[in-house]
């Protein structure tokens, strides 16, 4: 009889890259210091991942609900839904809920999607003062959490073409507003009285170039200028779609009675309400490079002695990859290594009750690109007495010689969750 065994996936958000000419023609993965990583894929069984399933943009949102074994076609509806789930914002019928990003402009162009990584609570103020000028009965604006908030529209259509904004750092904004998408149907939804596409798409850009008339000399911008930081100077909607129909992760893994996400985005949080994880609050957790870990791992080893499945997301390093900065995603790889699994790996290994580790980023994001890829991710598992494959390193290229080949979405959340000692 198999011994029950508790899962901990262990997710580096954006860590995969592409080889750089500045390191030699390595990979961040190859050329970062991680002997932690490297150890469990010595002592553990190795892949090559495809999160991103066709047709799909290759979102943290799309890449994450793979990971943790959801069909993509037949539930996804975008971060919105999912964010609106994190902040306890509850969709009735004929809402729609989108990412609304704070951002920056300069002149006509999309400086960086995060208005310089504006803080929770100056970013509070502005989206309470956009709730006072632009909000009303079919329009609302929720804070979220630094430059990640959420835009409702009563009656909002989601057949819309929207464009994520880290996608288009340094890019004219104009030609990237809202646009209807082309096989849409014009008439309403079932679900109430909707709004047309075209309608929709306009009353968002609206609210976008509102938004910029609104907050060019708020008193929050004119301080950050003074002090040489980036003005959050427009809104920035995206990833529309209406409540997602989510099964719990336990209906489909009987065995986890209880599980949990620790996550400092929103998005991450969203995703695990719907799978129903219960959602761990870490102080000091940014999602930046000076995230807490110590807090984050000491969360995630007292969550693993009650419940059977942590879900443990740690975003640096994509954050590090949309601002194209080497040296900083080294240095989030190299943390995520020495700061957690390090410690998760040397803690549980002393445990009676077996414990099962997942090593993975969600996507590649590429600091050469500054944006997500589709490209196949590296994993790993471990857990005590697994037989290791001939693998000595965690990374792109080594993983292509793992015992588990290249798989495909939620194969991977089956096998993980499968095997045991």
């Amino acid at each position: 009889m198999k011994q029950k065994m508790k899962h901990i996936i262990i997710l580096g958000d954006g860590m995969a890259d592409w080889k750089i000419p500045s390191l030699g023609d390595r990979t961040l993965l190859q050329a970062s210091d991680t002997p932690y990583m490297d150890a469990l894929a010595r002592q553990g069984r190795n892949g090559r991942l495809i999160t991103v399933a066709p047709g799909f943009h290759p979102g943290s949102e799309v890449a994450n609900m793979s990971v943790l074994g959801y069909d993509l076609p037949k539930v996804y509806e975008g971060r919105g839904p999912l964010e609106a789930a994190s902040i306890g914002i509850e969709l009735r019928p004929g809402d729609m809920a989108m990412r609304c990003n704070i951002i920056c402009i300069e002149g006509d162009h999309i400086k960086n999607h995060s208005a310089g990584h504006i803080s929770t609570e100056e970013a509070n103020v502005l989206v309470r003062y956009l709730q006072e000028h632009l909000g009303n009965d079919r329009v609302q604006f929720y804070t979220g959490v630094q430059y990640r908030h959420l835009l409702v529209i009563k009656g909002g259509n989601k057949h819309i073409d929207c464009t994520p904004p880290h996608d288009v750092p340094l890019k004219p904004f104009r030609p990237l507003l809202v646009k209807p998408l082309a096989d849409a149907d014009s008439t309403a939804d079932s679900v109430g009285e909707r709004l047309t596409p075209q309608q929709t798409a306009d009353l968002i850009n609206d609210l976008i170039l509102r938004s910029q008339e609104l907050l060019q000399n708020h008193p929050i911008n004119l301080r950050r200028i003074a002090e040489g930081k980036d003005p959050a100077n427009s809104i920035w909607p995206w990833s529309p779609g209406y409540r997602p129909q989510m099964l719990p992760f336990s209906a489909r893994f009987p065995e986890v009675e209880r599980g949990a996400v620790i996550s400092a985005v929103d998005l991450i949080n969203g995703i695990g309400h719907y799978a129903g994880l219960r959602r761990i609050t870490v102080e000091g957790a940014t999602g930046l490079y000076d995230t807490n870990y110590e807090n984050k791992v000491a969360a995630a080893l007292e969550a693993l002695r009650t419940d059977d499945f942590v879900y443990l997301h740690i975003e640096a390093s994509d954050e590090a990859g949309h601002e194209g900065n080497i040296d900083l995603k080294r240095r989030t790889i190299e943390n995520l290594d020495h700061r957690a699994v390090g410690p998760i790996y040397e803690a549980v290994r002393q445990w009676d009750v077996p414990v099962a580790i997942a090593l993975l980023p969600d996507h590649p994001t590429p600091c050469a690109l500054r944006t997500h890829t589709a490209e196949p991710i590296p994993f790993l598992i471990w857990y005590p007495g697994i037989t290791p494959d001939e693998v000595q390193t965690f990374d792109e290229v080594a993983a292509c010689n793992g015992c588990y080949g290249l798989l495909k979405e939620d194969q991977f959340i089956d096998i993980f969750m499968s095997e045991r000692p």
